[in-house]
């Protein structure tokens, strides 16, 4: 997975974000508001899907799920999508983040709620299922 393509980023470290408490009922609205995140106001240039696929180095499955899994959102995610990649034989730690057992594995981290499938990712119709992708239907 050396190379790098447009809305495809490799990683070999974890970033962790602070942990926000949810506002209770007795909070502001505008506290509410700014702690809502993607939901309440997206950010421009912000991808509303967000996926990571776990791989474990540059094997046959491997490629063949990014590139599957490319095609998919190309087709269905047009403009829309990000994708980062994790190469679990640079950093092994990395798998327990997202609770990771097999690779290849993607996860649809935005929007939530989290989803796991774990193979090539060659039977599109699953895939479309299992990430709540509505495939776009030619009228006749």
């Amino acid at each position: 997975m050396a190379g790098k393509t447009a809305g495809v980023k490799t990683v070999a470290v974890k970033r962790a974000g602070p942990k926000v408490a949810k506002p209770t009922a007795a909070e502001p609205a505008a506290a509410k508001a700014k702690l809502a995140g993607p939901k309440a106001a997206k950010p421009a240039g912000k991808p509303e899907w967000q996926l990571r696929l776990y791989v474990a180095g540059n094997t046959a499955k491997s490629t063949a799920a990014l590139e599957n899994l490319k095609r998919l959102c190309e087709t269905h995610l047009a403009g829309r999508y990000s994708i980062e990649v994790v190469d679990l034989l640079v950093n092994p730690r990395l798998a327990a983040g997202d609770q990771i057992l097999a690779v290849p594995t993607l996860v649809r981290k935005f929007p939530e709620p989290i989803r796991k499938i774990i193979g090539d990712l060659s039977n599109e119709e699953r895939v479309l299922v299992g990430l709540d992708v509505r495939p776009i239907v030619a009228r006749a």
